[in-house]
This record gives structure tokens, sequence and C-alpha cells, in this order.
């Protein structure tokens, strides 16, 4: 059994410009196929729009409000929503609060810079 802390793990920038710490990862854990993440976005921050060719990922909110675009549909996320967004789909958060956005994001197959497209 493998047991990984958040605390434990080391923040960097992702591609889209989101703050992130991979709490599970290939490159360091037993996963093969996906990847676990809590992403940070100060008040007013927002990702450069971009999609992954292969990966789908999940995005659950654990503090704070974001709007979400997703190709055409845009909606608003809180506390405890989670979201689906397949491969190749374009999409952008917005936090929209007044503290960090906070969320997990879980990608299959794990997040790499190389699988991610920017769009602007």
């Amino acid at each position: 059994m493998q047991i990984f802390h958040s605390d434990s793990a080391t923040s960097f920038i992702t591609a889209d410009g989101s703050q992130i710490r991979e709490i599970v990862h290939p490159n360091f854990s037993g996963a093969q196929n996906q990847s676990l993440a809590e992403a940070t976005l100060p008040m007013g921050g927002a990702t450069t729009e971009h999609f992954h060719p292969q990966a789908e990922e999940i995005y659950y909110i654990l503090r704070g409000t974001a709007c979400l675009c997703i190709e055409d549909e845009t909606r608003d996320l809180h506390c405890g929503d989670a979201v689906l967004i397949s491969a190749r789909q374009k999409h952008k958060i917005w936090n929209t609060g007044a503290e960090d956005l906070v969320f997990l994001c879980c990608c299959a197959p794990a997040y790499s810079h190389e699988d991610t497209i920017l769009c602007e």
C-alpha cells in the first residue's frame, strides 16, 4: 500500500498556467494510467484555454468558486462540484471567487506537458 499526502508534493506551474501539486503520478508512484493533482488558481486567475489530445480529466472543486468553459458551454462551479472533461475538448477555468480556487484534477492517462495544447 502506498499513501501520498499533498503536503509532501512539490508545486509547479503547468503548461496552461495553473499551479499544481502532483499527489500521485507514474513518475514517482505505482500508478500506471492516471495522475491526481491539487490545482490552485489565485483570486482573479485563469488558465490558458487548452486541450489534451490523449487525457481525459475530472475536476473536483475543493474550495472557492469558478467559471468553466468546455468548448461552447460555460458553467459556474462551487465546492463539491465535479466535472468530466473529455480528451480533445478545449477548456478554460476562471477563479470567480474572493479566495484561492482549489480543485483536484485527475488525468487518465497521467498529466504531461507534451499532452497539453494551448489555444490562446
